[in-house]
C-alpha cells in the first residue's frame, strides 16, 4: 500500500427517529463535500435505537410518546420541537414535528443493511419520510415504498424484510455501540480512536476528518518503521 492509498475509517452510529441525526448527517455531508481528500476516507453508518421498546404499529404522535417517556408537559415537548425545527431549517431541512409518528426503527435499520450501495440514499429517504412526510417507518409496506423511491427493487426488499434479513447486522451494531460506550447519537468515530458526539458544526467535522487522515498516516509510518524490506530491517 502506498502512502497516498492509506485510508482513514469513519464510523457513524445514528437512529432514524433522531432529529439531531438528520441534522448531523446534513452537516457531515457538507464537510465531506468540502474535504480535499474525500477519496481517502471510508465512511460506514451503523444502527442505533434510542427507543427500542417502542411498540410496532402503535401509530402514536411523537409528542405523546415523549410526554410519556420523559414525564414532561406536552407544551415543553412542543417548545423542544420548535427549537430543533428552527435549527434544522438553518441547515435546509424542513422538519414538521406535527406529523411525526413514533415508531420502532428496527426494521428500518434492517432495510439500511439490505440497501448495499444505495444505503445513503435510503437513509436520506427514511429521515425525510419520518420527519417531513409523516410516514409510518415501522410499517413494512411503507418501508418497501421508501426503498423503491431510493432505487431498490421493491420485491427483493419485501422478501428480505419478511425473511428477517439484516436483523443480525442491526444487533451487531447495537452491541458494538454498547461496547464503545455510545449513549447518544449521532456519534462519529475516527479510526476507533477519536470520537465526536452530536450534530456538530461543519467545521468540527472537517477537523475530525483531517485528524482521522493524519492519524492513519502516522499509524502507517509506524508500521513501516517496524518492517523489513529488501534493504534490511529497521532496528
Amino acid at each position: 500500500m502506498s502512502f497516498q492509498e492509506n485510508t482513514a475509517r469513519i464510523e457513524i452510529w445514528s437512529d432514524i427517529a433522531c432529529p439531531w441525526c438528520y441534522i448531523g448527517k446534513r452537516r457531515f455531508a457538507q464537510a465531506l463535500d468540502e474535504f480535499e481528500h474525500r477519496d481517502r476516507l471510508s465512511v460506514t453508518w451503523h444502527s442505533y435505537q434510542l427507543a427500542p421498546d417502542t411498540p410496532v404499529g402503535l401509530r402514536r404522535p411523537e409528542v405523546d410518546a415523549l410526554v410519556e417517556m420523559k414525564g414532561i408537559p406536552a407544551e415543553q415537548v412542543r417548545q423542544m420541537f420548535a427549537h430543533v425545527a428552527s435549527v434544522a431549517a438553518g441547515d435546509g431541512l424542513d422538519i414538521d414535528f406535527d406529523t411525526v409518528i413514533a415508531a420502532n426503527t428496527f426494521d428500518a435499520h434492517r432495510l439500511l443493511h439490505l440497501a448495499g450501495e444505495r444505503r445513503d440514499a435510503v437513509l436520506e429517504a427514511l429521515f425525510r419520510a419520518h420527519f417531513v412526510e409523516g410516514e409510518i417507518v415501522d410499517d413494512r409496506d411503507t418501508l418497501v415504498r421508501i426503498a423503491a423511491s431510493a432505487g431498490l427493487d421493491p420485491e427483493a426488499v419485501r422478501a428480505g424484510l419478511e425473511a428477517d434479513a439484516g436483523a443480525d447486522a442491526v444487533r451487531a451494531d447495537l452491541l458494538e455501540a454498547r461496547a464503545l460506550g455510545v449513549s447518544g447519537v449521532p456519534f462519529f468515530v475516527a479510526n476507533r480512536a477519536v470520537a465526536v458526539s452530536g450534530a456538530q458544526p461543519k467545521e468540527v467535522f472537517l477537523a475530525l476528518l483531517q485528524r482521522a487522515l493524519e492519524d492513519a498516516d502516522t499509524a502507517l509510518e509506524a508500521d513501516r518503521a517496524a518492517a523489513c524490506d529488501t534493504d534490511g530491517c529497521t532496528i
